[in-house]
């Protein structure tokens, strides 16, 4: 009886182990989103704005820690954007990754140019799930 007792706790610590290293390759995997929503000022100018739109594409090649950039703008029917019109959404490997994004100098340069245009932001960070 001893000896089933002892072979079912070693099963049962090796499929907890099992599937404790399926969640950390699955985390390890996993992404972490960062959305920025942005109303710009009413006296912003399309230019104002695709001088902002343009900076925050160039972060990317300045900041090697973002993953994956994409932006675009709002052209949902249901009218419930509460004036947020554009979408940045950044990809980070990690909370550290983020974080040194968020005090990183190309970024601080951005928020001076972005800044002054802002009447609205929004900002969601989640990870990844599929």
């Amino acid at each position: 009886m001893k000896k089933i007792l002892f072979f079912s706790f070693i099963v049962f610590i090796s499929i907890q182990a099992i599937m404790a290293q399926t969640a950390t390759d699955k985390n390890a995997k996993a992404l972490l989103r960062h959305v920025v929503l942005f109303k710009y000022k009413d006296q912003s100018t399309a230019a104002d704005v695709k001088k902002i739109d343009q900076a925050f594409r160039e972060l990317p090649a300045k900041i090697k820690l973002i993953k994956d950039f994409e932006f675009g703008v709002n052209n949902s029917p249901e009218n419930l954007n509460q004036g947020l019109t554009h979408c940045y959404f950044l990809s980070f490997s990690s909370v550290k990754d983020r974080d040194a994004y968020l005090v990183h100098p190309a970024h601080k340069a951005f928020t001076d140019i972005a800044g002054p245009h802002i009447d609205k932001v929004t900002v969601v960070d989640y990870w990844q799930h599929k």
